[in-house]
């Protein structure tokens, strides 16, 4: 199927506010949110409460740092080239650094939701209680010994990752190269460092090339293979002593973040009433799903390797990993069914 790119010389394209100053608002704009959001998760508590307006704030702050990193990468030919490298990096680390806690948060509900789902009511009752639609869905297999102490040994090593995951995140908010990045988001919600010419520079070519190289990196994917239910070779990599990430996920993580850096680039261009692509929505919602199962697998597998566990506690482990290989495969599939649909044209 034919892909649709962006077209700099379509006049069916956005003709107001292309060049530089379209750029300007909307790096002033996500600088602006990322100095709300900081404010609220001070007034809330910050890092060290767990409360849902706590954890809506960190959420905000990270969202608008990797809005403004990767514009600074998509549109870096019209941005202060030293003030843009000393920035992206910056953004990236504290993004990163905000996002572990609440991601091996995730990943221990989501691990211990599909061992519920998978051992059954008969042989959960020593797990750790789990909410959600995973932990409450009808049992699917007879994993019925080792359950609860793959259970709970998940538990430990998540729990113990998630606590060092605050601690740091504690340490950042509280560093001096957290106050330098803040401090120069605060300069950047008035001020700009566009080039001399950036004011008069066409921002559709630069948006136009993150397109294509997400075209690209689609194009490397096996997608007439990606509807198979299962992957054995996954599995066989997965319960390996081979402690390396799977190299057959690497290709869609960098889909997806080509993705992103697109639909950021996207916004830029149709500012504040850019329509949402329900193609492009669907794509990142399985690649997002994808990204979970693979690293849930990958901590299945990582605990199936402690030494001197029980036959029946790894037995159960290497069961939750493939559950979770199936649901990278299943991502994968609805990845595909999204991506071919029609792109929707904006005008």
């Amino acid at each position: 199927m034919a892909q649709q790119h962006l077209d700099p010389t379509d006049p069916s394209a956005r003709t107001m506010s292309v060049a530089g100053d379209a750029l300007a608002d909307y790096l002033r704009a996500q600088a602006t949110e990322f100095l709300r959001s900081l404010r609220q998760h001070r007034e809330t508590g910050g890092a060290s409460n767990g409360s849902d307006e706590s954890v809506d704030a960190a959420r905000a702050l990270r969202r608008s740092a990797r809005r403004i990193s990767g514009s600074l990468h998509t549109f870096r030919p019209l941005l202060d080239a030293d003030w843009s490298e000393r920035m992206r990096p910056e953004l990236a680390w504290l993004s990163g650094t905000l996002a572990r806690e609440h991601a091996y948060s995730a990943r221990l509900e989501r691990l211990l939701g599909a061992l519920n789902r998978l051992s059954g009511p008969s042989s959960t009752a020593g797990l750790p209680a789990q909410a959600g639609p995973q932990a409450s869905a009808a049992p699917k297999g007879t994993l019925t010994i080792g359950a609860a102490k793959a259970g709970a040994l998940l538990d430990r090593q998540l729990t113990l990752a998630r606590t060092r995951a605050h601690s740091a995140a504690l340490q950042a908010l509280g560093s001096s190269r957290f106050h330098a990045v803040a401090d120069s988001v605060a300069v950047l919600a008035s001020e700009v460092p566009l080039t001399a010419t950036a004011t008069t520079t066409d921002l559709r070519p630069p948006a136009a090339a993150a397109e294509g190289r997400l075209h690209d990196a689609v194009g490397t994917l096996p997608l007439l293979t990606a509807s198979h239910p299962y992957n054995a070779e996954a599995l066989v990599h997965g319960l390996s002593a081979d402690t390396a990430p799977q190299p057959q996920d690497a290709p869609w993580h960098q889909v997806r973040l080509l993705l992103r850096l697109h639909r950021y680039a996207r916004e830029v261009l149709h500012g504040p009433e850019c329509p949402v692509d329900v193609r492009l929505l669907g794509a990142g919602q399985a690649l997002n799903q994808h990204r979970d199962a693979a690293e849930a697998a990958s901590a299945a597998a990582s605990a199936a390797r402690t030494p001197r566990i029980a036959p029946a506690t790894a037995y159960a482990l290497g069961v939750l990993h493939a559950d979770q290989r199936h649901e990278v495969e299943a991502a994968r599939f609805a990845f595909q069914q999204s991506w071919q649909k029609e792109p929707v044209r904006t005008p």
